[in-house]
C-alpha cells in the first residue's frame, strides 16, 4: 500500500471519527436537555382582573370551541413532510402572522364560552419565532388562560433542513371562573433517542367552580398521537377516559375536546382513503364510552385535511377526528364543525353548545 493511499485513509478515518464523536455528542446534549415533565403538574392560569368572568352558567348554554390551529404555518399554502408533502415549514414570518390573525378572527366570530387551541407555538422555529401564545391573549380580552407545554426542544434534528427549535403547546381559554390548570402527561410512545426530540403529549384540566352548587366544571383540553404505530393512541385514549371518569366520580361535570387523531365511530369511511400510502387516523372504539357519555362531533364536514400538497378542495384527502367528550350530567344542545376552507390551518374548528344539568 502507498503512502498516498495510507494518508487518504488515515484522513477518512479521522473524517468518520470526528463524525461519531459529534453524533454522539449531539445525542448526548439532547438527552441532557429533554424535555421530561411531571406526571402531574399545577400549571397557572393567567387572569384579566379587570373583567368579571361568567359564573352563572348552571342551565345556560355553554359555547364551547376546539381548534388545531397547526402553529399558523399549515394554511392553505402548505404542505408538511410528515403527510407526504415536501416541506419542513413554510413561507415566511409575514405569512406565519397573516395566518394567525385569520385563525384569531375565526374563533372570535364563534363566539364560545371556553377554548381549547392544540398546537400553539411560543418562538418556535417552525413559525418564525411568533409568540402566538402571547398575541392570542392579548387579542382575547376577556378570556382567562392557562397553557401546557407538549413538545419542548432546544434543536429538532430531522428531517433536512432540520426542524430546529420547538416550544409548543395546549391553550384553554375561558370567560367562565376558570382558577386551577392541571397538566397530566401521557403514555409516550416513542423510545430513546428519538423521544428526546419529540412530542411529549398531555391533558390540560382547568376547573371552574359552578355558582350554586359545590361541583366544578373540569374541562380537558387534548392532543393525542398522530405518527405513531396505534399503539400510542390506544394507551392515550385509554388514560384519558380513566382521568374523565375520575372527575366525574367526584360529581363534577365534564368536557374534553381537542385533536384526536382518531376518526369517530360513526363517521368511519366517511371520507375514505383515496390513497392507501396516505396517513390513516385510529379508530375511537365505542365500546370504550361508558354508560351516558358521549363522544360529540360532526360527521358531515371535514376537520382536518392531508398536508401532502398544498390545498385543494376536490382532490384533498379530508379526515373527521376532532370533537369532544361530555359527562352524563352534560346536555347536547348543537355542534357544527365551523367550515373554515382550512384557509389558515389544517384543521378546521368545531362548535358545540351544551347545558350543565
Amino acid at each position: 500500500m502507498s503512502g498516498k493511499i495510507k494518508t487518504v485513509l488515515k484522513i477518512f478515518a479521522v473524517l468518520i471519527g470526528a463524525v461519531l464523536i459529534f453524533a454522539v455528542g449531539f445525542i448526548g446534549w439532547l438527552t441532557i436537555t429533554e424535555f421530561n415533565p411531571e406526571p402531574e403538574k399545577t400549571v397557572p392560569v393567567e387572569i384579566n382582573e379587570c373583567l368579571e368572568p361568567k359564573k352563572d352558567v348552571l342551565g345556560e348554554k355553554i359555547r364551547v370551541l376546539t381548534f388545531n390551529i397547526g402553529y399558523a404555518n399549515l394554511g392553505e399554502e402548505s404542505d408538511f413532510f410528515m403527510d407526504g408533502g415536501e416541506n419542513v415549514r413554510n413561507g415566511d414570518k409575514e405569512l406565519v402572522l397573516k395566518n394567525l390573525d385569520g385563525i384569531i378572527e375565526t374563533v372570535e366570530g364563534a363566539k364560545a364560552n371556553v377554548i381549547f387551541l392544540q398546537e400553539v407555538d411560543r418562538g418556535s422555529a417552525r413559525s418564525f419565532k411568533t409568540a402566538q401564545f402571547t398575541t392570542i391573549k392579548e387579542e382575547m380580552e376577556g378570556f382567562r388562560a392557562a397553557w401546557a407545554a407538549n413538545y419542548v426542544c432546544d434543536f429538532v434534528p430531522f428531517p433536512w433542513p432540520p426542524i430546529g427549535s420547538v416550544n409548543s403547546g395546549i391553550v384553554t381559554l375561558s370567560e367562565l371562573d376558570m382558577t386551577v390548570g392541571n397538566r397530566i402527561s401521557l403514555p409516550c410512545p416513542f423510545s430513546w433517542p428519538v423521544s428526546a426530540a419529540n412530542l411529549k403529549r398531555c391533558l390540560l384540566l382547568t376547573y371552574t367552580d359552578i355558582e350554586g352548587t359545590d361541583k366544578q366544571l373540569v374541562t380537558v383540553n387534548l392532543h393525542l398521537e398522530a405518527y405513531d404505530d396505534g399503539e400510542g393512541k390506544i394507551a392515550q385514549t385509554k388514560m384519558l377516559w380513566e382521568v374523565l371518569e375520575s372527575e366525574y366520580a367526584k360529581g363534577n361535570y365534564v368536557i374534553a375536546g381537542g385533536d384526536f387523531n382518531q376518526t369517530f365511530p360513526d363517521a368511519v369511511g366517511k371520507f375514505a382513503l383515496k390513497d392507501p400510502d396516505f396517513w390513516a387516523p385510529g379508530v375511537l372504539s365505542e365500546e370504550d364510552v361508558p354508560e351516558g357519555w358521549s363522544y360529540v362531533y360532526d360527521g358531515e364536514t371535514p376537520t382536518c385535511r392531508l398536508l401532502n400538497k398544498p390545498y385543494e378542495k376536490e382532490s384533498a384527502q379530508h379526515y373527521v377526528i376532532d370533537g369532544f367528550i361530555i359527562s352524563p350530567n352534560v346536555e347536547l344542545v348543537s355542534v357544527e364543525t365551523v367550515d373554515a376552507g382550512f384557509e389558515f390551518s389544517d384543521h378546521n374548528p368545531v362548535l358545540m353548545e351544551v347545558v350543565l344539568k
